[in-house]
């Protein structure tokens, strides 16, 4: 009897294109891709961040090179794809959120965040898709999604009508690409110590309830994350799709 072996996590070879990659979930992505042996693609609309973050990977031993691109302008996103591409790996991580009560929700506000969390997110994963199915290579497509769009939140009804549509969305393309090799999913955070949550975790009674609701007790590091990503863009992970892999701690588990 010959025993199993464990599918590889390593990313040599690869090409991994990273969405809002200067700070955040998409700094820790960027470089978890990096350490796994994958070429990055760092994309942010700041440059100097931006570039910041690519020098250290770089010295680090790295293999990156940065992108600075706002992912709202479709036509730019779909050129920069097209001329960098074919990327075996995404990781999308951009994304906006402005808190509000509903009754209390502008035109202004909803469009900024569905702007970015749902159609820059839909055309910038169609084209990544596209640009492996013209080369006829499969590959490993995640949007960073939410434990948002599993549950509801307090003052969070446009930012959780975005999660739950990244996830539909997630689950029709999977379902569409699957059988050319391309793999769909998302990753559904809990409240990760970022510079997008500090604007809730700065209020003490929110972060009381926040810590309440999360069972492990502790609000996510971006260190969390990184796991899950090489485990998702690996082939470790190489029968799921169409699927959410939640990083929540427990909140989603009542």
């Amino acid at each position: 009897m010959s025993l199993p072996q464990t599918p590889s996590f390593r990313l040599e070879g690869k090409r991994a294109l990273v969405t809002g990659a200067s700070s955040g979930i998409g700094l820790a992505a960027a470089v978890a891709l990096g350490e796994a042996g994958a070429h990055v693609v760092l994309v942010a609309r700041g440059a100097v961040a931006l570039e910041a973050v690519t020098a250290q990977m770089t010295a680090a031993g790295m293999s990156a090179q940065s992108l600075q691109l706002d992912i709202t302008d479709i036509a730019a996103t779909q050129a920069a794809v097209a001329a960098h591409g074919p990327f075996d790996v995404l990781v999308n991580s951009a994304g906006l959120a402005r808190h509000s009560a509903a009754v209390e929700t502008t035109p202004a506000d909803y469009d900024a965040v569905t702007d970015l969390n749902v159609k820059a997110a839909y055309f910038l994963t169609r084209n990544v898709g596209r640009g492996l199915i013209e080369a006829g290579r499969g590959g490993s497509l995640i949007n960073i999604s939410s434990q948002m769009g599993h549950v509801g939140g307090i003052d969070r009804a446009v930012y959780c009508a975005t999660k739950h549509a990244l996830e539909g969305m997630t689950k029709s393309m999977a379902i569409e690409w699957g059988p050319k090799g391309i793999r769909v999913n998302t990753l559904c955070p809990t409240f990760i110590r970022t510079p997008l949550a500090e604007q809730t975790l700065a209020i003490p009674e929110r972060r009381a309830w926040i810590e309440s609701m999360i069972k492990l007790g502790r609000v996510g590091e971006i260190e969390d994350m990184m796991g899950p990503i090489v485990f998702l863009a690996s082939d470790a992970s190489a029968l799921m799709t169409g699927t959410s892999l939640l990083i929540d701690g427990g909140w989603t588990a009542d």
